[in-house]
């Protein structure tokens, strides 16, 4: 068949009028100022991964995922998007009964939102992993974004003691559901609930990084790998490479039998395939993201304060309600008072012979 060669501009043309209704209305948005606060890097991407597809590993079609039921992957879709920032940003925590039970963990996480200085209205965003019955009941009674994962054959509700086999297996399935949150476009922040939320931290986080993760030591070079890293807190975009780095850390749990998820990423950060991923890892310093390990020394500057280098829930609790307090005395102060006077933690205590990150 000929075609005439009007009709070829008009469909030139036409084709024209389509990609631009398709790409302009975000390509402004994503050059304009306000771009991180409606449509992050992540989403733009996904964006054009479902009208276009991509090669490779891909956002949006979920491969490995042979360790969650459809139900699960369906459940955990609906409320990452009712919890979600506009940008597709989650934070993210995770709870058993041990951390769920009155006067425990998670009230004190909670707390800390409402005590923090512009943290209060991140609870909207906040999604609770709940790892057993008793823990989704308490989430669902106490919390709006409450997801039950549960693992066929392993019991999570009790106290999880360091580096047991139990412990080991939360972790990993941990690593393994954010795998999936990112396969599923969302970029998130995940804290342990043993991390009090004193102050905003999304400002201090890198437009650059894939990848930034507190640390229970920092040296001062947020890119040495020296620094010693705490799976307890991460901040990470989605994309392929922080898609493969966290197929790569699942994996890489059978090279190395016995550890957790943290010891591992210390061994895996130096190799040639960690290399080879591209990843943009940066480090968290304690002086904003404190624990226990290095205690975060300004008042004015913390964001986060997390009880690690510390074991058992009784010492974490009797220190992390310390640390409640001592914020809630320098919130009282006044201004000059806050110049005058130096303001200490008095934790770690019953945490401070303790020896886990």
């Amino acid at each position: 068949m000929v075609v005439h060669k009007s009709m070829r501009l008009r469909y030139a043309a036409t084709g024209a009028l389509c990609t631009a209704f398709i790409f302009l209305p975000y390509l402004a948005i994503y050059h304009s100022p306000e771009a991180y606060s409606l449509l992050s890097r992540s989403a733009f991407s996904q964006h054009l991964n479902r009208i276009f597809g991509t090669s490779g590993n891909q956002l949006l079609f979920l491969d490995d995922t042979s360790n969650f039921t459809q139900e699960e992957l369906g459940d955990l879709q609906r409320v990452l998007k009712n919890a979600a920032f506009k940008n597709r940003t989650v934070i993210i925590t995770t709870l058993n009964q041990a951390w769920a039970t009155p006067n425990s963990m998670v009230e004190l996480f909670l707390e800390s939102f409402r005590l923090g200085e512009g943290t209060r209205s991140f609870l909207d965003h906040l999604v609770i992993v709940a790892l057993d019955q008793v823990a989704y009941d308490t989430c669902i009674s106490i919390h709006k974004h409450c997801f039950t994962l549960k693992t066929e054959g392993v019991d999570f509700s009790g106290e999880k003691f360091f580096m047991t086999d139990d412990y080991l297996k939360m972790m990993w399935r941990r690593v393994d559901l954010l795998r999936v949150v990112l396969q599923f476009g969302y970029d998130f922040v995940f804290s342990d609930a043993d991390i009090m939320w004193f102050r905003d931290p999304f400002p201090l986080f890198s437009m650059e990084a894939d990848f930034e993760i507190a640390c229970d030591k920092y040296f001062g070079d947020p890119t040495a790998l020296t620094n010693e890293p705490n799976g307890g807190f991460v901040h990470v975009r989605a994309n392929n490479r922080t898609i493969d780095f966290y197929k790569f850390w699942y994996k890489s749990r059978e090279v190395y039998p016995g550890k957790h998820d943290q010891d591992v990423l210390n061994e895996i950060k130096v190799t040639s395939g960690f290399m080879d991923l591209g990843l943009k890892m940066r480090f968290l310093s304690t002086e904003f993201f404190g624990g226990f390990c290095q205690v975060s020394t300004d008042f004015g500057k913390v964001c986060t304060m997390h009880a690690n280098c510390c074991t058992g829930l009784t010492r974490k609790l009797q220190d992390l309600r310390l640390v409640i307090e001592d914020w809630k005395r320098y919130k009282s102060m006044t201004d000059l008072e806050k110049q005058l006077q130096r303001v200490f933690w008095r934790a770690p205590r019953e945490c401070l012979h303790s020896f886990e990150g």
